[in-house]
């Protein structure tokens, strides 16, 4: 039992490093503003998810944009970028972690993956619309930005960003998924 608590410590820990490292290999998207920036680090979180349990995913999240703050900082010197990425995170990695562990084939998760790109997209343009946006105004002492212009740039550059984001994701994990089944169906057969 002790043995387990320990391997899963670690197993969060390392992916917990890798998503960090991930996470400062961002880039922007061409065509898109360029604060928004790409990054694969909820790669680690989705393999977490799926292999220990959606609560695992959130810790790979939480200790990667932790790290984040910590190391790189933020422009508004309150962590409103890495509260962004840790709640987009959660809300893409919690279906394809229910979905992969209820059905346990690539139907689930690819379910999983639409369900989570979908609800990343839809929650993060209202979470941007009601909090991230008027924070990032307010801490950085910046005009505000009227209810049209906050609509406006969420319809043609955040919620577009969110779906390029989680397609690309899926693709990426998709891709590991299949090198990697063999592996999680033993660990599957172990448990």
């Amino acid at each position: 039992m002790q043995k387990g608590k320990v391997y899963k410590m670690v197993a969060v820990s390392m992916l917990s490093s890798i998503a960090y490292v991930l996470q400062l290999l961002d880039f922007p998207f061409p065509g898109l503003p360029s604060f928004l920036q790409i990054d694969f680090s909820e790669v680690p979180a989705l393999l977490a998810a799926i292999v220990f349990g959606p609560l695992a995913g959130i810790a790979v999240e939480a200790i990667k944009n932790f790290l984040h703050y910590g190391m790189v900082g933020n422009l508004t010197g309150v962590p409103v970028g890495e509260l962004a990425n840790f709640i987009a995170g959660t809300i893409f990695i919690i279906p394809v972690s229910y979905f992969f562990r209820k059905y346990r084939t690539t139907k689930g998760l690819s379910a999983g993956l639409v369900s989570g790109t979908v609800l990343m997209t839809l929650a993060m343009g209202v979470l941007n619309y009601v909090l991230i946006l008027p924070a990032y105004t307010w801490f950085l002492n910046s005009p505000q930005m009227s209810g049209e212009a906050m609509m406006n740039l969420i319809l043609v550059g955040i919620a577009p960003f969110n779906v390029i984001k989680g397609l690309l994701i899926t693709l990426l994990f998709i891709v590991l998924y299949t090198r990697i089944q063999p592996w999680l169906n033993r660990q599957y057969q172990h448990s």
